[in-house]
């Protein structure tokens, strides 16, 4: 496979049987053969889209002094801001190039699920920049469910399986700058190859080169998708819980040639995780003779954190 399979979620929402077979059919094929597709169809609307850059692109410009003051210690940046090479991969000591912000799920009808959860943090600088980033977390959060009811489907599961468990999920978007490179990189990208710990990611901005996945071959191609497009992609809690029959594929953010070094990337994952007591565990349906269960069994709760710890967000 030498490019990103494309899909219509539309088919799927359609009331059509045969459409909706077909985006079943397509998204839990790619997803077992190379775990990434480009959807279309999706909740975000071009507006909200634009809103959302403008906001974005206005943030990460603030003195780097007014950002700082948005980073909140003792919570693994898990709200605010993630000042530039905090993160590193897993197995990698180099901080990738780049600088984001998180955006935490908005707990509206649980007060003990609300307590578990810190609070997002307000830009006191920009009025519009958290109102535009709880609409479009809403938005992919909708989009995020219709895909995982798809792949509920394919896995012979009842369709609404997962949405208990997303309902109130620990999900975060993340806004991200890669700033323009202005040395020589020592030995460090914009983001080092990795998986993601999530169950899905839904990534906006993905329309120019530089995001790469590797396919089970150990080549890597480019992940381009359509201006009207999210990649989406399956995450190591949904590989885990499916025995690695729906892929978790690694990716990376390579550095632009030299001439363009002097340009800014800006890229904005959706990061579904689930409620953190949901189990982990290898589903039957997904163990056979040939197959036999590769994980112990864990929450999302405590998988997470143990990634955390590994990034290096989290002190042991």
């Amino acid at each position: 496979m030498d490019r990103i399979p494309s899909v219509d979620l539309k088919d799927f929402v359609s009331n059509d049987p045969d459409r909706k077979q077909k985006f079943i059919a397509e998204i839990g094929k790619a997803y077992e053969e190379i775990g990434f597709v480009a959807l279309k169809g999706h909740f975000l609307d071009d507006e909200l889209v634009d809103r959302l850059y403008s906001e974005v692109k206005k943030f990460f410009s603030l003195p780097v002094d007014v950002k700082r003051g948005y980073e909140i210690p003792g919570i693994g940046g898990q709200r605010g801001y993630v000042s530039f090479g905090k993160e590193s991969a897993k197995g990698k000591k180099e901080g990738d190039l780049k600088e984001f912000w998180h955006f935490g799920q908005y707990v509206e009808d649980d007060e003990e699920r609300k307590k578990e959860y810190p609070d997002n943090v307000t830009v006191s600088e920009l009025p519009e920049f958290n109102k535009v980033g709880k609409e479009t977390y809403q938005m992919l959060e909708k989009t995020a469910k219709y895909v995982l009811r798809a792949l509920a489907l394919h896995l012979d599961l009842e369709e609404k399986y997962f949405d208990n468990y997303i309902h109130n999920g620990n999900s975060i978007l993340r806004p991200i700058h890669y700033p323009p490179i202005l040395e020589e990189p020592n030995n460090a990208v914009r983001a080092a190859a990795h998986g993601d710990i999530n169950l899905i990611t839904l990534l906006m901005g993905a329309q120019g080169r530089g995001l790469q996945v590797q396919r089970h071959d150990g080549e890597w191609i480019d992940a381009i998708a359509e201006p009207d497009e999210l990649m989406i992609n399956v995450g190591d809690m949904l590989s885990r819980h499916t025995n690695n029959k729906l892929k978790s594929t690694i990716h990376r953010v390579v550095n632009p040639p030299r001439e363009l070094w002097g340009t800014s990337r800006y890229s904005i994952p959706f990061f579904m995780h689930p409620i953190s007591e949901m189990k982990l565990d290898v589903l039957d349906s997904c163990v056979d003779e040939d197959n036999p269960k590769r994980y112990n069994d864990i929450t999302a709760g405590e998988f997470l954190n143990e990634r955390l710890v590994e990034l290096g967000l989290i002190k042991k």
